[in-house]
């Protein structure tokens, strides 16, 4: 019974976004996300869609995982394809904090590319450390010779940061692209900043209720 509760808190932390830990009473973020993702290309040079893979910080991936039995010293797909289902269902009302635009065209919605619900969906654990892979693909494929990719939390609950390593791949893509990553308006000053106001600030009508916007990760991509 008590690992049941357990997992359940485990369960609820992750669909909220909630970090059971002394962290929760500091200001935002309260999750940290390092994100490596891919464009996906179909073999007519038609953009498909986009995979994410995104490893979550410790004090996260443990209060997740609490609860939870290993087999073979190591948590399973299976074991944790609740907690995934959790994870990407929750990510729904923040539009999976992804977004597409054709020609890299800035702030119009209408730009935006619509995508299908996400598939493919699994967490995996190493390093204490819970890594979420899921694939958003578009509605309708789109042929495009550039596009803009951009990954952030507009409330910045979630600060998300592109991984040093390969942070986007090209998978498909037809010869002679590249990926350019636009630096974010943001620094880390600006971050300690941010860290350090008032929780009150963030609320809607607050000051900071949309400081995400100053740490959005950009990519553009550009083919010949």
């Amino acid at each position: 019974m008590k690992l049941r509760l357990q997992h359940l808190v485990g369960l609820l932390a992750l669909a909220g976004g909630l970090v059971l830990t002394a962290l929760s009473a500091l200001a935002h973020p309260h999750v940290w996300v390092t994100s490596a993702s891919e464009l996906v290309y179909a073999p007519d040079g038609s953009i498909t869609g986009v995979r994410h893979g995104w490893t979550f910080d410790e004090a996260f991936s443990a209060n997740a995982v609490r609860g939870l039995q290993k087999t073979d010293g190591a948590y399973t797909h299976e074991e944790l394809a609740p907690l995934a289902q959790a994870k990407v269902e929750s990510l729904k009302e923040g539009a999976y904090f992804t977004s597409l635009k054709e020609n890299g065209t800035f702030l119009k919605i209408n730009d935006k590319l619509p995508f299908a619900e996400p598939i493919d969906y699994f967490f995996d654990y190493k390093d204490n450390h819970l890594t979420l892979h899921f694939t958003l693909p578009l509605k309708t494929p789109v042929k495009s010779k550039s596009v803009l990719l951009e990954i952030y939390d507009r409330s910045f609950f979630t600060d998300f940061q592109m991984a040093k390593s390969r942070p986007v791949n090209l998978v498909g893509a037809p010869v002679g692209c590249k990926v350019w990553l636009q630096p974010s308006m943001g620094n880390e000053r600006d971050r300690k900043m941010v860290q350090e106001a008032s929780e009150e600030s963030f609320k809607e009508g607050g000051a900071n209720v949309a400081v995400g916007l100053l740490f959005d990760n950009k990519i553009s991509v550009d083919c010949p």
